[in-house]
């Protein structure tokens, strides 16, 4: 199961200078035009290939732009070996439909 994290506990975590590390799953396009402050874009359709060649944080919160793919890519996650031990996941709750603040531009 994936707990799920909400735009204001994420956006408390990055004010208070104690960020997750973000992962954002769209795709590239869709991520320079704008992202959460920190993330780092792995799209979805290259996650499964992709996974091991990225360290992994303690907290990690992957983002979508519903909330419904990050569950998916959260268990994907959430069940890799680096990661299975000693990571906590979650899924950014309404994703970025759910995001007031400001985004970052570009990579």
């Amino acid at each position: 199961m994936v707990t799920e994290i909400s735009t204001e506990e994420l956006h408390e975590c990055i004010g208070a200078g104690d960020p997750p590390q973000i992962i954002d799953i769209r795709p590239p396009a869709a991520f320079q035009q704008g992202h959460i402050p920190g993330a780092q874009n792995l799209p979805m359709a290259q996650l499964a290939t992709n996974i091991d060649q990225v360290e992994w944080a303690d907290k990690i919160v992957v983002a979508c732009p519903i909330g419904q793919s990050s569950v998916q890519a959260a268990r994907l996650i959430g069940s890799f070996e680096g990661v299975e031990d000693s990571g906590t996941v979650y899924s950014l709750a309404g994703g970025y439909n759910d995001w007031e603040w400001d985004l970052e531009q570009g990579e």
